[in-house]
């Protein structure tokens, strides 16, 4: 079961960036359905080595997934493709940290969310995801039943922009 909080606060159409909290790899999962569920199919932002498992990877890159290279210098190559992916209309799911918190708390996000912004004009919607480090727990494959929060915040926009 999950409970869903804010969901208005999702465009139903046009492009934006949605940012979350990132404890599980079951976060993802949970993202994508409810947004598939509304009509929007995300496009993520991803580490490079999930998209290198066979079967896995090709089927995110047929759905459109962005893999990025987080520790090279064609890092921004990712940033690029989804800019372009906004200013397509398309929703842009992105992780601000870069990476799963170990114990749960928030780090220091990185810089890539306010170039995404700037460059495609696209407003931010943050998210926070409760739960998800409970039900898979870093190191776990198989998940535990029990309830996912989600809490869609209000659109972030520039100034003049929207």
């Amino acid at each position: 079961k999950r409970t869903w909080q804010g969901a208005e606060n999702i465009p139903k159409s046009g492009p934006a960036i949605i940012i979350s909290n990132h404890m599980s790899y079951a976060d993802v999962l949970f993202f994508a359905q409810f947004l598939f569920k509304n009509g929007r199919a995300p496009r993520f932002i991803g580490k490079r080595s999930v998209f290198d498992v066979p079967v896995i990877g090709r089927i995110l890159l047929a759905a459109g997934q962005i893999p990025v290279e987080r520790e090279s210098t064609h890092a921004s190559k990712a940033l690029d493709h989804a800019v372009a992916a906004l200013k397509a209309g398309h929703l842009i799911g992105i992780y601000p940290e870069g990476t799963r918190s170990p114990d749960g708390r928030l780090y220091k996000g990185r810089t890539g969310i306010a170039r995404l912004a700037i460059e495609s004009g696209a407003p931010v919607i943050p998210i926070a995801m409760f739960n998800t480090d409970k039900i898979q727990p870093t190191g776990t494959v198989i998940p535990k039943i029990m309830r996912v929060g989600i809490t869609f915040g209000e659109m972030m926009v520039r100034q003049g922009i929207h």
